[in-house]
């Protein structure tokens, strides 16, 4: 069994190999927990997550999942960590059990094709209007910060990091066993204290695939950096919806797949 050492990592014994012989340590391990959100009584959603800024998980992923637009639509949001249950009371009650939730909506994409959306998707993810634009040598600064921040991606390896940026540097930062939990504690961060979006930048530890792009979206945040790849569907969405995504930030390069005009050399 594992030693709790903070809420969200722990430690274990285990048996590591050098390449020649085998030894016990002790090893860093990223705590999962599940937290079932109920919304006015009624149980919406089940997530596994980091145990840590859950008030922020549960206002960002009720945000993303479009039952709220603004922080001041939850009348009281109790977080019982012993149980795994976090109760919110909307300030007006809203039919949770719907058919739209999960439906896929076919939309346009620039004239070019077809992208599918889940509904919810569709009410939420709006073309983003920034106009900030940043260097090439902000995108490797950005990202040298996001991964100094993370001291529990040092420690385990097991976990996303996600942060809000402007130019001059990081807004805040989370972390998080699910990437998409990283980006809705983001997302529940701003809208808790009330951040204006337009002029920033999410970096991002992990791949961009169509549901990240899409919480970006919704965040309403115009350029996305990453260490990693994108997927084709999260670069057709990025060309409809606005979004610059710059991947591979790694060593002294990196790639702009969508709308370039906010990068600028330098």
């Amino acid at each position: 069994m594992g030693k709790e050492i903070d809420d969200v990592t722990t430690t274990r014994s285990i048996l590591r190999f050098n390449g020649k012989d085998f030894y016990e340590q002790e090893d860093d391990i990223a705590v999962e927990f599940p937290l079932t959100v109920m919304v006015d009584g009624q149980e919406f959603a089940t997530m596994v997550c980091t145990p840590a800024e859950l008030d922020e998980l549960v206002v960002g992923f009720l945000a993303s999942e479009g039952v709220i637009r603004r922080f001041d639509e939850i009348k009281t949001l109790t977080i019982d960590d012993s149980k795994g249950f976090a109760y919110v009371e909307l300030v007006t009650k809203k039919e949770m059990q719907n058919h739209h939730h999960s439906k896929r909506f076919i939309g346009s994409c620039c004239g070019k094709g077809r992208q599918f959306y889940f509904y919810n998707d569709m009410k939420t993810a709006k073309t983003v209007m920034s106009k900030t634009t940043i260097t090439g040598q902000d995108c490797h600064r950005l990202m040298t910060l996001m991964q100094e921040s993370s001291s529990h991606f040092q420690q385990t390896g097991g976990v996303h990091n996600s942060a809000l940026c402007s130019k001059e540097g990081i807004i805040v930062s989370r972390t998080d066993i699910g990437r998409h939990n990283a980006l809705d504690k983001i997302f529940g961060y701003c809208l808790m204290n009330r951040i204006p979006l337009k002029d920033k930048i999410i970096v991002f530890s992990g791949r961009i695939s169509s549901e990240v792009l899409l919480k970006v979206a919704k965040i309403g945040v115009g350029i996305v950096l990453s260490k990693s790849a994108p997927t084709n569907l999260a670069l057709d969405l990025a060309e409809e919806l606005g979004i610059t995504a710059v991947g591979f930030i790694r060593g002294q390069g990196f790639n702009v797949y969508t709308h370039h005009e906010r990068i600028l050399g330098g």
